[in-house]
């Protein structure tokens, strides 16, 4: 499958054209990703289980958000079963896509408290000492360990960005999808760090007039994800692949 390099200018021209999307069919589009939040917020609200339940169960809820994406953008009417239709196709591989993602999570929380040192956090949280030095120790040692842990994430991110549109689109296998989309992004580092910084400070202005903005903000930037995609694997148009024909992971 062929993966375009775009410009860097591509980035902000991304989230253009989520908006376009979001704008076709704006109400629905604010009610799923709502939903979604709300789905978000309870599962963090259960003790242990629900925080490793969503962080497994998001890559299936995200592809169905793509069902959706896709159903606007070729002028149709998602519909709320959309947000659960990877169930049924896709779950397993992804799901294991969830599970790597999680791991990534757990290691690079692992690292940076790891490299910050086992002081750190007690002398921010001002229970080791009040002294300036032992303050600026703590704060050199978290920053240093923020950026190791950072540098371990990223690639994971990386490598689930696109994985469940390959995935739920293309059929690929999870391992496959995850080593395409870290590939596409790799080569379009450019474009999607314009695209962070511009979705950063949108963002920011969304959260002034008591975060009201993020709710045209957030289902913009869902559609400006499948927005990237087609762009950058020009051959995305495609209609989902039945379970009967989905591989085992």
């Amino acid at each position: 499958m062929e993966i375009r390099t775009a410009a860097a200018g591509r980035g902000w021209e991304w989230i253009v054209e989520g908006f376009r999307i979001f704008r076709k069919q704006p109400l629905t589009w604010i009610a799923l990703v709502m939903v979604m939040v709300v789905i978000w917020l309870v599962s963090l609200a259960l003790p242990l289980f629900g925080p490793l339940a969503i962080h497994l169960l998001s890559p299936v809820f995200f592809a169905g958000l793509m069902l959706a994406c896709k159903t606007t953008d070729e002028d149709g009417e998602p519909e709320f079963a959309q947000l659960f239709a990877a169930f049924k196709t896709h779950a397993s591989p992804l799901i294991t896509v969830g599970g790597i993602y999680l791991v990534g999570n757990i290691v690079a929380v692992g690292i940076v408290f790891a490299v910050a040192g086992g002081t750190a956090l007690p002398a921010l949280l001002g229970k080791a000492g009040t002294d300036i030095e032992t303050m600026r120790v703590a704060v050199r040692g978290l920053l240093l360990g923020m950026v190791v842990g950072m540098a371990v994430f990223i690639p994971v991110l990386m490598a689930v960005w696109f994985a469940p549109l390959l995935i739920v689109f293309h059929n690929r296998p999870p391992v496959e999808a995850m080593k395409m989309s870290y590939t596409a992004s790799l080569r379009n580092t450019l474009p999607l760090l314009v695209y962070g910084v511009a979705a950063l400070v949108l963002g920011i202005i969304a959260s002034i007039p008591l975060m009201l903005g993020l709710i045209v903000l957030l289902p913009v930037l869902v559609c400006s994800i499948y927005a990237s995609y087609k762009d950058i694997f020009p051959a995305a148009a495609v209609a989902p692949v039945p379970a009967s024909e989905t591989p085992n992971p």
